[in-house]
């Protein structure tokens, strides 16, 4: 079987549903609660799901794995509980790293671009201490992040046990089908959809940096589909072991995403400012884009959507489509 934690998620369950589509078994660990979680996954023949506390248990029936998918964090960036988050996103993947490890089992985790913080050290997927020595995350988000990579860096450098397969992945900024669920976290394109189906204009932040225009601030959007095609080829190529950026590989507007929004639903664009929010100030990105590079030359060649594409795909097929708009 594959495990997928965070697999009623948002990557977590197109990853479920790309597997489930190859003929894989799939059990996922997650909570459903009350909200539209379980939308994500009604489509897909499941093993089974796994409650998150019940997870050691299960492992330690050494249950058949193919491979470990660890999805599941505490994604806000704007968590302000440290324990939560470091038992979350910092002593979760330890313990899995760690069964991975003597179970023989690939071990495949979610890490993030928020790792980079303001951008001003770039965002070179560099796994050496000193690289990951230099990041300053601005949130706790993104530290935990990057205190589970620096963590990696120590236990390979000291010659710990790991998995026979293992990968890191900074996603940057995701968007696609199955994020509904996500609140406040949900990317720009189902915030300005909503928006602008409710008969509003679509709103985005006014810039509060000297040199960089009111909309300007640029996101290496990626659609989900490409990260999930990514994690899938990682798991059929164990030489490629490492931590990578997954992003388009191009940095784009806030307004060239929002103007493909409109262009998807063939309206004529109505934008307006907003401030930025009090808890976002001096915590927000207003550049990223990934280096690829790393992971190209280990051999993935999967072409990244563009963002026009990914957007009207989205758009048209997804949430247009008012009675199942999951995938």
């Amino acid at each position: 079987m594959h495990i997928v934690t965070g697999g009623a998620g948002f990557i977590g369950s197109n990853l479920v549903a790309a597997l489930c589509g190859l003929g894989e078994e799939v059990v996922v660990v997650d909570r459903l609660r009350q909200g539209l979680k379980w939308r994500n996954l009604a489509r897909h023949p499941i093993a089974g799901i796994v409650a998150p506390d019940d997870l050691p248990e299960f492992l330690a029936k050494a249950p058949p794995v193919k491979a470990l998918f660890h999805m599941g964090a505490i994604s806000a960036t704007t968590e302000t509980d440290g324990d939560l988050v470091a038992r979350t996103n910092i002593a979760l993947p330890q313990m899995l790293w760690d069964w991975c490890a003597g179970a023989g089992v690939p071990f495949i985790y979610a890490s993030s671009a928020a790792t980079y913080g303001d951008g001003s050290q770039g965002f070179d997927d560099d796994l050496r201490a000193e690289a990951l020595a230099k990041l300053r995350p601005l949130n706790l988000y993104g530290w935990s992040k990057l205190a589970f990579d620096r963590r990696v860096a120590q236990m390979l450098a000291r010659g710990h046990k790991r998995p026979p397969h293992w990968a890191g992945l900074r996603f940057f900024n995701v968007y696609g089908p199955n994020e509904h669920h996500k609140g406040r976290m949900a990317s720009v394109v189902l915030h300005k959809y909503n928006q602008i189906m409710q008969g509003e204009p679509a709103t985005l932040f006014a810039s509060d940096r000297e040199g960089i225009a009111d909309g300007d601030q640029k996101r290496d959007f990626v659609h989900v589909r490409d990260c999930v095609a990514a994690m899938l080829w990682l798991a059929r190529n164990p030489q490629a072991s490492g931590l990578y950026n997954i992003g388009s590989g191009q940095a784009r507007s806030f307004l060239d995403l929002t103007h493909a929004i409109y262009a998807a639903l063939g309206r004529n664009a109505d934008i307006r400012f907003i401030p930025m929010p009090d808890d976002l100030r001096g915590k927000y990105q207003y550049f990223t884009e990934a280096r690829m590079d790393r992971l190209r030359a280990v051999g993935f060649d999967h072409p990244p959507t563009s963002l026009e594409d990914g957007v009207r795909s989205y758009v048209q097929d997804v949430l247009a489509n008012a009675e199942d708009p999951f995938a």
